[in-house]
């Protein structure tokens, strides 16, 4: 393959709340994982190999990628390709409130595909990201937003009235609950399983099953949750790798990095820069 520059970039629309993304040149592997927002992202270059709610996919420059929240993914490259990428990510909230104005209801919507194979969509996305980045007017970011909304809201999520939400295990809800509260101390799976009258291989198949995730992994996921946010505050990275129970700074780093992309540094910065609409970290 080509011996592509990497870049790594994550810019923040301070007044849409948004994150736009762009990993370029990239040949790392994701792990299996979920995000607490939603992500509308497309492929511009490079194949992957991509496993999404207990589905796999081959996608490739046009493919758009749609995320809900806590959909657990991972993906990797096909024969060693770099990755052009770039995504928006869009928290709850904020998609709830745009979806409102849009539709007239107040829900969350759902994605009920994860790939689109040769978007018509993929261009409104990279519209929004080229807006976000070249720091547009607020008018015309919010338009690129609610255009891109309107079009993957009425194309590819499930109508308000056919959205089913599954009952969930109340065990594994109290489980999942208990690490919410807890991230931060050294929590075992036996520790886990005195508060279930499961056993042991029986938690770990239907937490993985209802969650998508291992205990663990999930685990993992709260303390990167809380590891940005600390980091958006401004407390530094040593600090926020004891704050959220890693057992050293370079475990904490390699974690990050592993899953988001970036360094924690690097991530922080994005909320160091001077005010304005946007701004961004950079590798």
């Amino acid at each position: 393959m080509p011996n592509i520059e990497e870049q790594r970039r994550v810019y923040y629309d301070f007044e849409l709340e948004l994150e736009a993304y762009n990993l370029k040149g990239i040949v790392q592997k994701f792990p299996n994982h979920f995000h607490d927002y939603y992500v509308i992202g497309f492929v511009e270059g490079g194949r992957r190999h991509l496993w999404c709610r207990g589905k796999e996919y081959d996608v490739a420059a046009g493919d758009l990628l749609l995320f809900n929240p806590r959909d657990n993914h991972c993906c990797g490259p096909v024969n060693g390709e770099n990755l052009d990428y770039r995504a928006v990510n869009i928290k709850p909230e904020i998609m709830e409130q745009a979806v409102q104005e849009i539709t007239g209801k107040k829900y969350l919507p759902h994605f009920d595909r994860s790939v689109v194979y040769q978007s018509e969509t993929a261009p409104s996305v990279n519209t929004l990201y080229q807006s976000i980045v070249e720091k547009a007017p607020k008018m015309e970011r919010e338009e690129n937003l609610f255009f891109l909304l309107e079009q993957v809201i009425g194309e590819y999520t499930t109508p308000i009235d056919e959205i089913a939400v599954p009952e969930p295990n109340p065990q594994i809800q109290m489980l999942c609950e208990y690490m919410e509260k807890h991230f931060y101390e050294n929590i075992t799976l036996d520790e886990l399983l005195s508060m279930t009258s499961f056993g042991k291989s029986y938690l770990l198949r239907t937490f993985t099953k209802e969650t998508g995730v291992s205990p663990y992994r999930y685990l993992q996921n709260v303390r990167l949750k809380q590891a940005k946010k600390l980091l958006e505050q401004g407390e530094t990275p040593v600090d926020v790798s004891g704050m959220t129970g890693f057992s050293d700074q370079s475990h904490f780093t390699n974690f990050f990095k592993e899953f988001i992309g970036l360094t924690p540094k690097q991530y922080q910065r994005i909320f160091q820069q001077p005010a304005g609409p946007g701004s961004a970290a950079k590798e």
